[in-house]
């Protein structure tokens, strides 16, 4: 049931995008395609890191890989298939509106993690998740940069319920994914995934387990002679950049 209500509400998302196109022909949705950009399933392959607001208690937030899955996504898991969650462990000293960023990292040439966007192919129309909830009276954001360097916060929804629940938020035609200038597509950045606390909230000791982040998102590109002179490794090769994002 769960399953069909999520291919429900991506059919609604197609149906909302294709009634609010307006603005560039390249924008006409003809090539949809779901993408996991995030399965944990490899710590090696995508690092992390998280950081939390002033009132965190010393230590906290903690972050660690767990052998665990969500099963109206993979059922028992017959296949015993290593299957993992990002989990997040938070304590704050006070209750406020705090916060626990979880952010894309890559380790700079001392070792240390840094933030490090990732890059979304195609024009995204929505992006969802699955996020364990204890009932706590929390949400969650999601949070992406367009070509000109602006940032978006997008509401992911509430963490009050139990268990494994699929968040899903759509993305608004008002955030630039494109112009109508060669090369007309401008990927989308995520930046960081942010779990708010109420101030009317416990705060004192939670959980919070995320697995497959996941995108909705037109591949479509018109094609015309010379467009592989729009290919990022081509620009790379000849101008020395990526002059093309």
């Amino acid at each position: 049931m769960k399953l069909f209500n999520r291919a429900s509400t991506y059919l609604l998302v197609i149906l909302l995008i294709f009634l609010s196109i307006h603005v560039f022909s390249d924008e006409r949705t003809i090539n949809f395609a779901s993408r996991v950009i995030e399965s944990f399933d490899n710590p090696d392959a995508q690092l992390w890191m998280v950081r939390g607001s002033k009132f965190a208690t010393e230590g906290y937030p903690k972050m660690a890989y767990v052998n665990a899955w969500p099963e109206a996504l993979f059922g028992k898991n017959k296949g015993n298939k290593d299957l993992k969650v990002l989990g997040i462990h938070g304590k704050f000293n006070r209750k406020a509106y705090n916060y626990i960023e979880i952010i894309p990292a890559k380790k700079d040439k001392d070792g240390n993690l840094v933030p490090e966007p990732i890059k979304l192919p195609g024009r995204v129309k929505a992006i969802d998740m699955w996020v364990w909830g204890s009932n706590y009276d929390f949400y969650m954001e999601v949070h992406l940069r367009d070509y000109q360097g602006i940032d978006h916060t997008l509401r992911l929804g509430s963490l009050k319920y139990a268990g494994w629940k699929d968040l899903m938020v759509t993305v608004p035609s008002s955030i630039p994914q494109s112009v109508r200038y060669l090369p007309r597509r401008k990927n989308l950045e995520l930046t960081k995934l942010v779990i708010w606390t109420r101030p009317e909230e416990k705060v004192d000791n939670f959980y919070v387990y995320i697995d497959q982040i996941k995108i909705l998102t037109d591949l479509f590109e018109s094609r015309f002679d010379g467009d592989n002179l729009i290919e990022p490794d081509v620009l790379q090769k000849i101008w020395g950049s990526e002059t093309g994002k």
